[in-house]
């Protein structure tokens, strides 16, 4: 195999992140074991894995324009994955960077940065998948080190037993996924996604549709989608923090964008069949993430509902399966990034005593302890609520009004109705920190990491407005390339 110029750039990011991942091992594996070096060594990892993700993301910028096909067509890249890379580059640097002595809750060890560098090298090679095999591998590096960080803290029962549910079950997705792509690959006689297209020309046969079915249903494990959300309450209480961060936003960028490869580009001349079936993910999704969050006492259980929620919205842009619709989808994924990374940045900084807190009951009276915190939760709340003019408000506004088009008036209609819902525990939220007393207030300061994510997201959400025009333009033009 050839490497020429066009290879090396259009794979520069993973070519990065993959030669730091190299260095970080012979760092972590060989750092003394004095207490003194080993602060160093965690500092120099952490500062390596931050420094990794800043350069993989310059070198997005000199990724050939168009469609370029590498290693035997393994390998795809175009203007829509290098946008999506971006965002999983800044989502990985945000959950990075939250991570430091004071606020790591054990899990700031060199491996723990390993780790995740490795997640995020299998997440760049996700979006980028345009085979079965190379989708199944890259979900898999993805998988594994997060099968790890989430029991990451061995004095915890919780974390050990959120890293023992995530393995199982994501075995058992790993299973319904490679099921259906033994079904396509059968029907299609191609793992490639270009053939597999091609073959659809002449209309699905039943053992396509079957593989489909089941090749979706493993996707959607991975972002967390109901009915396969079972997962995720668990997983985000009982694991660490900031592991449960680097859950909530990096994983569900990358999983949402190889659902667009698989469906707008594998499975293209078949829409009608795949878009019932992201409806009814959709719809479960939306009803299940409004309604479970409603009776959570804990702050981490309750966003991961709202996150299930979130992903229901997204995927009733994608179900719309137009142009529209797809460009809906990267600018409700983009918001969605930034308003994850600040609630997480506020929720790391709920300490009591030096001891972290979760429940939602503990943001009682913020607002008179720490107003600058409760303004900052209070904007991301109201954004995920969808009160305009913030960011979330046009991210649902896309995806909804993408649905309305597309006919799909109904999933519309519940994606409103089940925001209004939702509201009902973003404003509880809000309720508790302003309107209630608390005989034991939070500790005071924060972390420069957190105060530097809460500006740059809260700022985000904050400014959204002034930069739609501009996004949605973007976003038009790099969906362009399935349609």
């Amino acid at each position: 195999m050839e490497f020429s110029q066009i290879t090396i750039s259009a794979a520069l990011p993973e070519f990065i992140l993959i030669s730091l991942a190299l260095v970080m091992v012979l760092i972590a594996a060989f750092a003394k074991q004095s207490e003194t070096d080993g602060e160093g060594s965690i500092k120099m990892v952490r500062t390596l894995s931050l420094l990794g993700y800043f350069a993989a993301f310059l070198a997005l910028f000199s990724v050939p324009d168009g469609r370029v096909v590498l290693f035997n067509e393994l390998f795809a890249v175009n203007d829509l994955v290098i946008y999506m890379k971006g965002l999983i580059l800044v989502g990985a640097f945000f959950a990075s960077w939250l991570v430091s002595e004071q606020w790591g809750e054990g899990v700031d060890r060199p491996e723990f940065h390993l780790l995740v560098l490795m997640a995020v090298i299998g997440m760049l090679l996700m979006v980028s998948a345009n085979n079965l095999i190379s989708l199944y591998m890259a979900l898999e590096l993805q998988s594994l080190p997060l099968y790890v960080v989430a029991a990451m803290r061995t004095s915890s029962l919780k974390s050990s037993e959120a890293g023992l549910k995530y393995f199982l079950l994501g075995a058992l997705s790993s299973g319904l996924l490679l099921y259906g792509a033994s079904l396509v690959y059968g029907s299609s006689g191609s793992t490639n996604f270009d053939a597999i297209a091609s073959s659809l020309s002449g209309g699905a046969s039943v053992g396509m549709i079957v593989g489909m079915v089941f090749l979706l249903s493993g996707l959607a494990f991975k972002i967390s989608a109901a009915p396969f959300h079972m997962w995720t309450p668990d997983v985000y209480e009982g694991a660490p923090t900031p592991v449960t961060a680097l859950f909530a936003i990096v994983p569900k960028v990358a999983g949402m964008t190889l659902l667009m490869n698989v469906t707008y580009s594998a499975f293209g001349n078949i829409t009608d069949q795949w878009m019932q079936i992201l409806i009814a993910l959709s719809v479960a999704s939306m009803i299940v993430g409004a309604t479970g969050a409603i009776m959570q006492q804990n702050i981490k259980r309750m966003l991961a509902y709202s996150s299930i929620a979130h992903m229901g919205y997204a995927l009733a842009g994608l179900a719309a399966g137009t142009p529209e619709g797809a460009s809906a989808v990267v600018i409700y994924m983009t918001t969605y990034v930034f308003m994850g990374a600040a609630a997480f940045g506020v929720i790391m900084t709920m300490r009591r005593e030096g001891t972290p807190v979760e429940k939602i009951s503990d943001l009682a009276g913020l607002s008179a302890s720490h107003p600058l915190l409760a303004a900052a939760m209070m904007v991301v709340m109201f954004s995920m609520a969808g009160i305009p003019p913030l960011a979330g408000f046009f991210g649902k506004w896309y995806v909804f009004l993408a649905a309305v088009n597309a006919g799909l008036i109904p999933l519309a209609v519940i994606g409103v109705l089940t925001s209004v819902i939702g509201a009902f525990y973003y404003l509880r939220i809000i309720r508790l920190m302003y309107f209630e007393d608390s005989d034991a207030p939070l500790d005071d300061g924060a972390s420069h990491q957190n105060r530097l994510v809460l500006i740059v997201s809260v700022g985000f959400i904050l400014l959204f407005f002034f930069g739609i025009g501009a996004l949605s333009q973007e976003a038009s033009s790099i969906v362009s390339v399935y349609f």
